[in-house]
């Protein structure tokens, strides 16, 4: 199964999605009618107020949850009607994740933890250390392959982060705060590392992040506050497209 979208359309988009909770017998509705979409190629920040809507609305677009009300697309397939397993798996081909605290395996090697992804593909282990090599060179951590996390710096566990949301060819990375546990030079190896596969390489980046320097680096950015984009149009409004990034108009 392939996660591909098709030609020209976007590789995750959002129509009109909400995603409410119930917390102690009260609804919480983290997001209120949230249109938009990630094209191949964008470079995109998620900025808000911490409690915005802004790690829910990450978590939409990764596939990691779905939407109370509206219409999501991974890939250009509509969760709604896939399985866990299918989602899984169009998950697995399409997208990329990258965490603030890495979330490496401790007593797994970086050519190992990189290569994880694959397991859930089948791949056998020769064709599993093959690709994650590729990646971890390609991220400049290819003299690390057999150091454990505990062996390297936090700069150097991010770029093995990376490369295992790499190693799987996604269309999309989303990176939670990816500099926020690394000093500054080690945020700005890893942000020009981010900018370079998304420049050289075509891989949208879509990041949260509370650093206003770096979210303006993005090419665009998603401005969420109170379960709402800043800039989107009421939700009772007729949708004929996605919400851009950063000017609220429909496509």
């Amino acid at each position: 199964m392939s996660g591909a979208a098709g030609p020209g359309g976007p590789a995750l988009e959002a129509v009109d999605v909400t995603r409410s909770y119930v917390l102690e017998g009260v609804t919480v509705e983290a997001l209120r009618g949230v249109t938009l979409a990630v094209e191949q190629g964008d470079y995109a920040a998620v900025v808000g107020p911490s409690g915005s809507g802004k790690s829910t609305l990450m978590h939409l677009l990764g596939g990691l949850d779905r939407p109370t009300t509206g219409t999501l697309r991974v890939g250009g397939r509509d969760v709604s009607a896939m399985t866990e397993d299918e989602l899984a798996a169009l998950r697995n081909r399409t997208i990329g994740f990258v965490f603030q605290s890495f979330q490496l395996l401790a007593r797994t090697s970086a050519v190992d933890n990189v290569g994880m992804p694959l397991v859930y593909r089948g791949a056998g282990r020769a064709e599993r250390r093959r690709r994650a090599q590729a990646a971890l060179e390609r991220v400049g951590m290819g003299h690390r392959l057999d150091h454990r996390p505990n062996e390297l710096s936090g700069g150097e566990q991010q770029r093995v982060a990376i490369a295992r949301a790499l190693v799987g060819e996604p269309q999309v990375l989303l990176a939670d705060e990816p500099t926020g546990n690394l000093d500054t030079r080690n945020g700005a190896d890893v942000m020009a590392l981010l900018e370079e596969l998304n420049a050289e390489q075509g891989v949208a980046v879509v990041l949260v992040t509370h650093d206003l320097e770096i979210a303006g680096r993005a090419r665009r950015q998603v401005r969420v506050r109170d379960g709402l984009l800043e800039d989107a149009p009421p939700r009772n409004q007729q949708h004929q497209g996605a919400v851009d990034f950063d000017g609220g108009s429909v496509r």
